[in-house]
């Protein structure tokens, strides 16, 4: 069967949409280059191809294409099937493209798969004719299924994690499918159909291209504004990839396209010490010279791991913070002790692992005096880089249901559900433009932060000193992207 697979191009005036791949599908300034890899499209590309079925697959965002040019890849094609993993957020755009894909190729049938709770129920085939299937939650081996049943005549009932309708035009959605607990039964994902070196995630500045692979799905923590464990594996069970298969990877693709360096974008990737020093062990036996990354947390590592993390390559890590208020963080139920933060971000400093500390605003219960000692937080642990955002509910998490009983969400327009710059959101104390004024608040100071501290850190100085061009020309984008001066 012939089946595209497609990350269908979403953008507006001075930005544009990052989706697949992203567990928080938001809209970047057209100047950054952030750039997630689209997992779930590539794993069930490479699914279906270890089937024998022809696959195209187009990341329409990667590429920077047009609507027109994504569209006309599909029509060129010809597919049976058009897969198109989608958002709440981007639902407008998600629509429209299928629309005309089906006008295009009227001969093909619409899948849709993706973290939208709204489209994982039966009424919403009565509301979107030009889809015929859904895909609930982790959808490679439903897509194999559904396939295989579509060549072969089975029965669509018999698919767990399948919506369709019935001969009589009726929506059904079958029960939830489990979640992958085999990683090593997956192949790796297919990427020769992908735009590689437009991948960009490079926390500490690692060198580009990178990798960015995943060891591990899933999170054992119940953090109420996470989407991705709620929606799209609906539980928070946590597994792991054999430590030799994730090398035998990196290794292969090293070889293969020239990577430079290893991003892990877990959910979470340091959990299991005995994995994470059996994964840093294999890496350092392989000598591959790849410095690499990773997202964790800061509660799971002690200072043995962190070593030999970074005796394998370390050189930079994200942890999630979200808020200086303990009170804050346990109404979130993340589970994370501040005080165990400080001394975490510490230990990794001394190491010499660079840090990149992402926060959040509007979290239930915040004011401005908590926004105040997490912005004072952020500038005193002073990490190499920082990420600040405005919480999203997004339908399907327990912190949408939470808010809007508590009557404090403000729209229902998805399209403006975007925590990098629009707050859809309030809270007791705080309107949307409160909590919108405290995120460019929060990058002001940062950004003068990052202007100040070489003269007042020896690390940052001497970081200056070897790198003044590179540092020059930071402080110029700083400048200019806050308009401190009128011109640079």
């Amino acid at each position: 069967m012939r089946v595209f697979l497609g990350n269908g191009p979403w953008c507006k005036d001075g930005a544009y949409g990052v989706r697949a791949g992203s567990r928080w599908p938001h809209f970047e300034e057209s100047c950054n280059r952030y750039m997630p890899f689209p997992f779930y499209l590539a794993y069930a590309t490479a699914v279906l191809e270890r089937e024998g079925h022809d696959c195209c697959l187009v990341d329409g965002i990667a590429e920077r294409i047009t609507e027109q040019e994504f569209l006309s890849r599909i029509e060129k094609f010809q597919p049976d099937l058009i897969v198109l993993e989608v958002s709440t957020a981007s639902m407008d755009t998600d629509l429209r493209q299928a629309r005309e894909a089906k006008k295009q190729c009227p001969e093909s049938s619409i899948v849709f798969c993706g973290p939208h709770l709204g489209m994982y129920e039966p009424a919403f085939f009565e509301r979107v004719p030009e889809v015929h299937y859904v895909l609930q939650g982790e959808y490679e081996y439903i897509l194999r299924d559904l396939v295989s049943a579509l060549e072969t005549g089975g029965k669509m009932e018999a698919i767990r994690g399948l919506g369709f309708r019935d001969s009589g035009g009726r929506g059904i959605v079958n029960p939830r499918a489990e979640v992958i607990r085999d990683l090593d039964s997956l192949p790796w994902p297919s990427r020769k159909h992908l735009p590689i070196r437009n991948y960009y995630d490079q926390p500490g500045a690692i060198p580009e291209p990178t990798l960015q692979i995943w060891a591990s799905r899933g999170c054992p923590f119940q953090c109420v504004f996470c989407a991705w464990p709620q929606i799209m594996y609906g539980n928070n069970l946590y597994r792991t990839r054999n430590p030799v298969d994730v090398v035998d990877e990196i290794e292969a693709m090293k070889n293969e396209y020239g990577f430079r360096s290893v991003y892990f974008d877990d959910d979470t990737f340091n959990i299991g010490k005995k994995r994470i020093l059996a994964l840093c062990e294999e890496m350092r036996k392989r000598n591959l010279g790849l410095p690499w990354a990773a997202m964790a947390r800061a509660d799971t590592s002690d200072r043995e791991t962190l070593q030999a993390m970074k005796d394998a390559g370390l050189v930079a890590i994200k942890y999630g913070v979200e808020s200086a208020s303990q009170e804050l963080i346990d109404r979130a139920k993340k589970g994370l002790d501040l005080d165990r933060v400080e001394e975490t971000v510490r230990i990794t400093r001394e190491l010499g692992i660079r840090q990149h500390l992402t926060f959040s605003f509007g979290l239930p219960g915040e004011t401005w005096e908590t926004i105040r000692k997490t912005i004072d937080l952020s500038k005193r642990l002073d990490p190499e880089t920082v990420q600040y955002s405005i919480m999203t509910p997004y339908p399907g998490s327990s912190f949408y249901q939470d808010m809007r009983n508590a009557g404090m969400i403000v729209t229902e327009d998805f399209s403006r559900y975007d925590g990098m710059s629009t707050a859809v959101i309030r809270t007791e104390c705080l309107s949307p433009a409160d909590l919108e004024h405290a995120l460019k608040q929060a990058y002001k100071e940062w950004e003068w932060h990052k202007l100040i501290r070489p003269f007042r850190h020896p690390r940052h100085l001497k970081r200056l000193l070897a790198h003044p061009r590179g540092t020059w020309n930071s402080l110029k984008f700083t400048l200019s992207r806050h308009r401190l001066f009128s011109r640079v």
